[in-house]
């Protein structure tokens, strides 16, 4: 890091962001990620990715990894990104992500990945037995953003520091190279609630599709009597609502399904608490189960009409890498000079 006034940056915005093809997408991945994607195409030029490069820094089964890309990229259509307004592509079709994370992990230091805690959450005790990719992938995340000089970059809570190690590295490369305002100091995006959905059977817990219970999570692909099914068997309390957001202090699980109901209605918690305060679970459930099989349940519909049509899906894709290259060749080209890469 330097104490160096970085030099402003006088290209386009753009934004970036990704969803890595390693499970079933959930209720959480839909508030926190999907729906902003879809209002976020209208208001910058927009890149869209399925990030199979990352989704291979643990174990994936080969023969999955490619219907899984298709199953991220019917979701972010059926959740409404249009691939004629927004670049919709694989990773791994965009081979400059990989080449300029190079660049990066030579650019990087040491003690900056040292101090991400998402590493050492995943890794757990045993971080010997973790692949090499999963330590740098921050580097190639960070990639993923500077190649296509975005400026701004939809994150929650669990990527901020990931963010931070971007600007880190685009300050860095900019000063080393002799390039002010090269690249971008990329800015959050934070839009709205839904950020951050807990599990059905644990309020403290984040809603995650690595978690072995399939009751612990609202899958994009369940159909209308699963998510139903799934909301009324959601853990509670025998408390009624408050009529105030301060009366959920304490209540884990009663302050998810009214953050839920919020995100889902466009409400914010109090307006949800102030409509079903005194209200047990027993009259809120049903309401919530209702409201979420009329938002959700379309969308499941949506992404098994698509999966019928592989085709069309890898069109859309290809298509999406085309257009993401024409930014990403030239960035490559001019980083190559700048390090001083031998041309031919």
């Amino acid at each position: 890091m330097t104490d160096q006034a970085p030099a402003p940056y006088a290209g386009p915005e753009r934004v970036l962001s990704g969803v890595q093809p390693s499970g079933d997408l959930h209720l959480g991945n839909y508030l926190g990620a999907l729906a902003k994607f879809a209002r976020i195409q209208h208001q910058f030029p927009t890149f869209i990715f399925v990030a199979d490069l990352h989704a291979i820094t643990v174990w994936q089964d080969p023969a999955k990894l490619k219907q899984q890309v298709r199953e991220i990229a019917a979701a972010y259509l059926a959740t409404g990104l249009d691939p004629k307004v927004a670049s919709i592509f694989a990773q791994s079709a965009v081979p400059e992500h990989a080449e300029l994370a190079w660049v990066f992990n030579c650019v990087a230091r040491l003690g900056w990945l040292d101090r991400m805690t998402q590493f050492k959450e995943k890794s757990g005790k045993h971080k010997e037995r973790s692949s090499v990719g999963l330590y740098t992938y921050p580097v190639l995340q960070a990639a993923d953003i500077l190649i296509y000089k975005a400026t701004h970059v939809p994150v929650g809570e669990d990527q901020k520091q990931h963010l931070e190690l971007t600007r880190d590295i685009a300050q860095k490369f900019n000063n080393d190279f002799a390039a002010p305002g090269f690249f971008p100091l990329p800015e959050p995006l934070i839009q709205g609630p839904g950020a951050r959905v807990m599990s059905l059977r644990d309020g403290s817990a984040k809603m995650s599709k690595s978690d072995p219970s399939d009751q612990s999570r609202i899958n994009l692909t369940d159909d209308a009597d699963a998510i139903a099914a799934k909301v009324r068997k959601a853990r509670t309390d025998p408390d009624p609502l408050p009529d105030t957001v301060a009366g959920l202090e304490g209540r884990p699980e009663a302050r998810n399904l009214v953050g839920i109901y919020a995100a889902l209605a466009g409400k914010t918690d109090a307006e949800v608490l102030a409509e079903f305060a005194g209200q047990g679970f027993g009259a809120f459930k049903p309401k919530l189960a209702d409201l979420a099989v009329s938002v959700l349940a379309p969308i499941g519909g949506e992404m098994r009409r698509m999966l019928a049509d592989p085709a069309e899906i890898d069109r859309i894709l290809a298509e999406g890498a085309g257009r993401a290259r024409e930014i990403a060749v030239p960035v490559m080209a001019e980083v190559k000079r700048l390090v001083g890469y031998w041309a031919g």
